[in-house]
């Protein structure tokens, strides 16, 4: 997966010679793909603008000390670690981690340590799965609706059906969506409202 055609963010010895030798674009593209999945991470602990805070925090202290990168150490796991231990440090005096959080949490530890998770390659797998679940025309409308943009009027005219099916259709997918979800929908919902969407 590439933020830039380039950059491979996951070519981790490439990308840790271009932060040793200063590269400012490499390492902005660094900041986008991390941001959303440290600040969720993050926020297992503490609360959103906190971890908005720990974050950038974290960046800094890596751009600051790229010239200290090693190639053999995970640049993934190096920021994760960072983020995890700041949010920690901050807890001490500030406990504000979450009822929602602490439940999920206890299903799904294993996942939830994963800095894959907040990634985003967990959640696309599940939503993938959730996806094919679905009727061919309700699953057709829907993508139609969120991934290309399209109005319930331009679905309808391209699909051959009333507005109303269409909205139907629409509202049909997001009930399964909901169940096949529900454990994840409120970390979902933070990792898509977060700031920094690209």
């Amino acid at each position: 997966m590439s933020l830039n055609t380039k950059y491979d963010i996951l070519d981790n010895r490439l990308v840790i010679r271009r932060l040793n030798a200063g590269d400012r674009q490499c390492f902005e593209a660094c900041y986008r793909f991390y941001y959303k999945g440290l600040c969720s991470f993050a926020s297992r602990w503490v609360s959103l603008p906190v971890a908005e805070d720990i974050v950038q925090d974290t960046m800094l202290y890596i751009w600051e000390n790229r010239d200290r990168l090693m190639e053999e150490l995970s640049l993934k796991g190096l920021l994760f670690m960072i983020v995890r231990n700041k949010s920690l440090d901050r807890i001490t005096s500030q406990k504000v981690h979450s009822r929602v959080h602490q439940q999920l949490e206890k299903r799904f530890a294993d996942q939830f340590d994963s800095p894959d998770f907040y990634l985003g390659t967990e959640l696309a797998r599940l939503y993938r799965e959730a996806l094919a679940q679905l009727p061919e025309q309700t699953r057709r409308i829907f993508e139609m609706s969120r991934f290309q943009g399209m109005t319930h009027q331009q679905i309808a005219a391209e699909m051959e059906v009333s507005p109303q099916t269409v909205n139907y259709h629409i509202g049909q997918a997001l009930k399964v969506l909901g169940v096949a979800l529900k454990d994840y929908l409120p970390l979902i919902a933070l990792f898509f409202e977060m700031p920094g969407n690209n």
